[in-house]
């Protein structure tokens, strides 16, 4: 549904790119995880798709047709659930939905209809009748889910739609959203929470300082790096140790211990490091997980 080709884009006076040459594809009954440490660009990307920042270079086309054209005749098609809470806090919830359902041009029977509908979607209905500033934090994301829903919207943004809730609450979000995914929808989710991707996403594009570092299903991006070893050793200095090891793949220092995203099987590993003198005192082996990945890939550094 959704294609975004050489995406580019630089704020007013900026040092550098926020964008440069981004492309990525949501497909129609898919959830697209998109992930990035602060400063990445996510934002950004989000803003080009609501409509909040013109495209400067590339093209963004909604089932082949540019995405301004198609805003400008149905902009309820795409729709955004942000991480800020996007309401009225003296107003109800209902009257929260019927303010909103007014904007988006809905009226009559049909007006009633998605209310009642979207109500219903986030499990609301016990709280129509409450001021939404009296919510629980939840309660607001579920409110803020209703509210972007009303339009019933083909393209759904998710822009860390579950910071501050509770594990009931964050389940509830995680399994509306893939139940969006299953009755049509394309999904873009945006989230700090690896747990999260792995649990909903189909396919994962992975953006740093503006640019893809790495896009693909699940499955795809995790057997680039397929497996980890973390280690400790003995009888070896920590030098000589990750020259040892940077033979066998990419090194990882991890405090005392060193991960290692093998190229080769591990037994290849420990023979080395007996041949070398070393005593492994610790060693553990298995997939490495999107987690693992992301910080492999941006270097763990801190970003503002």
């Amino acid at each position: 549904m959704l294609e975004i080709k050489h995406l580019a884009y630089r704020y007013p006076k900026a040092p550098g790119a926020a964008l440069s040459d981004v492309s990525l594809k949501a497909q129609r009954g898919g959830i697209l995880g998109l992930l990035g440490p602060n400063g990445a660009g996510k934002t950004t990307l989000i803003s080009h798709l609501a409509g909040l920042l013109p495209v400067q270079q590339g093209e963004i086309l909604i089932d082949g047709e540019p995405l301004a054209a198609v805003r400008a005749k149905t902009p309820t098609r795409i729709a955004v659930a942000p991480q800020e809470y996007a309401f009225y806090p003296m107003l109800s919830v209902a009257e929260n939905l019927a303010c909103f359902a007014g904007a988006g041009r809905l009226s009559g029977a049909r007006k009633q209809a998605r209310i009642t509908a979207c109500l219903a979607f986030a499990q609301l209905e016990r709280f129509s009748d409450t001021r939404a500033e009296h919510l629980s934090g939840g309660l607001k994301r579920r409110l803020n889910l209703a509210i972007a829903l009303l339009p019933e919207p083909e393209l759904m943004l998710f822009d860390e739609p579950t910071v501050g809730v509770d594990p009931q609450s964050r389940a509830f979000v995680l399994d509306a959203i893939k139940a969006l995914a299953a009755q049509g929808a394309a999904v873009i989710y945006t989230s700090h929470y690896m747990e999260e991707i792995e649990a909903i996403a189909d396919h994962v594009v992975i953006l740093d300082q503006g640019r893809v570092l790495r896009a693909g299903s699940l499955d795809e991006l995790l057997s680039q790096d397929a497996y980890a070893m973390t280690l400790a050793a003995d009888g070896i200095t920590p030098e000589a140790l990750t020259t040892l090891l940077s033979h066998f793949g990419t090194v990882e220092p991890l405090g005392e211990r060193m991960r290692l995203h093998l190229s080769v099987p591990p037994a290849t590993v420990l023979a080395a490091l007996d041949a070398a003198g070393a005593h492994v005192r610790h060693a553990e082996f298995g997939r490495a997980n999107l987690e693992q990945l992301f910080m492999s890939l941006t270097k763990r550094s801190l970003r503002d």
